[in-house]
């Protein structure tokens, strides 16, 4: 990512590296410290600075470092692309001075919370990436121009975080793989993606309030009920509930809130799809559905579940 331009005569902390022992093993595992040497190896992409009276290099790769410190990143304020990745990071503070930060990527480290908000202050970060951490909570995360957010592998047990203000432009989120039991407290009308795979979620709640939501992926849940869909998702065209534990077309009612606009859904691996006639339950609450799980819909499905639906409204009519 973006990085200071030696030329330019920025100075860096250098330090010493710590030896650690490594978990159960004889062998001894270096964990330095970040330096200008290791800096100025990942250093690429010499581009104008936001001043445009210099040259910096602007993408900074410092991923499987072994790194466990940041100090000596913080003079590097040209930085634009930073990857991180696969290191032993716990504290992300350092980061709060580059504030000409667009794409972030901090997979697999070893961060467990947001204290000082580094992110605050980056009002050009658009792309952030900490899956693979031990986030528990979203407290102190800011994001003013964030529109992808992955936090993918966490601990996370509640999001109650998300609020338009903080994320107004966020329109991909990834929270698959964490601890969550429902999903309300994403307050995002702007939100077009939302993963939410591999958690524990067993209630559909707060979906009222994502009005331009266009994919809503809950694979791998403990969903008995599709209650919670809202017909205030005016954009849903894409759901997945596979490998939940819907038992019955009763329990897909729900589905009809969102007919207007829902063009594919999933529901293989839930008992539902053992029954013969899943298919047809379900088209006769959605008849405009073009895919259901891996097949497309076909044309004599599509019509004999609109001539039942006619048919039972024709003998809804009083005869006069």
């Amino acid at each position: 990512m973006s990085d200071e331009d030696e030329d330019l005569g920025l100075s860096d902390v250098e330090g010493e590296e710590d030896t650690l022992i490594g978990d159960g093993e004889d062998e001894k595992v270096q964990i330095p410290h970040l330096t200008k040497e290791i800096i100025s190896e990942g250093l690429s992409l010499l581009c104008r600075t936001g001043n445009r009276l210099a040259h910096a290099f602007v993408k900074l790769d410092l991923k499987e470092k072994g790194l466990n410190d940041l100090a000596a990143i913080s003079s590097y304020i040209h930085i634009r692309f930073l990857d991180l990745s696969k290191n032993h990071l716990t504290d992300l503070s350092p980061l709060a001075s580059l504030n000409q930060l667009l794409w972030l990527k901090v997979d697999s480290n070893a961060v467990a919370s947001f204290r000082g908000q580094p992110f605050a202050g980056l009002t050009y970060l658009q792309w952030l990436s900490m899956a693979v951490n031990r986030l528990t909570n979203l407290d102190g995360l800011a994001g003013p121009a964030l529109e992808s957010l992955n936090l993918t592998g966490n601990g996370i047990q509640r999001v109650s975080g998300f609020q338009t203000g903080h994320f107004a432009n966020l329109v991909t989120l990834e929270l698959r793989g964490n601890c969550l039991d429902t999903t309300d407290g994403i307050n995002l009308p702007n939100l077009r993606r939302l993963y939410l795979a591999q958690n524990a979620i067993k209630r559909l709640e707060g979906l009222e309030k994502l009005e331009r939501l266009a994919i809503l992926h809950l694979r791998d849940n403990q969903l008995e009920t599709l209650d919670g869909l809202s017909p205030g998702m005016k954009c849903l065209q894409y759901l997945n509930v596979r490998g939940n534990a819907i038992t019955d077309e009763k329990a897909l009612h729900s589905l009809g809130l969102v007919s207007k606009t829902l063009r594919t859904l999933v529901l293989t691996g839930n008992p539902l799809v053992e029954t013969s006639d899943y298919r047809f339950n379900v088209l006769m609450l959605i008849p405009q559905l073009e895919r259901l799980d891996k097949d497309p819909v076909s044309f004599e499905e599509r019509t004999d579940a609109r001539r039942t639906i006619r048919e039972l409204k024709e003998e809804e009519i009083p005869e006069p």
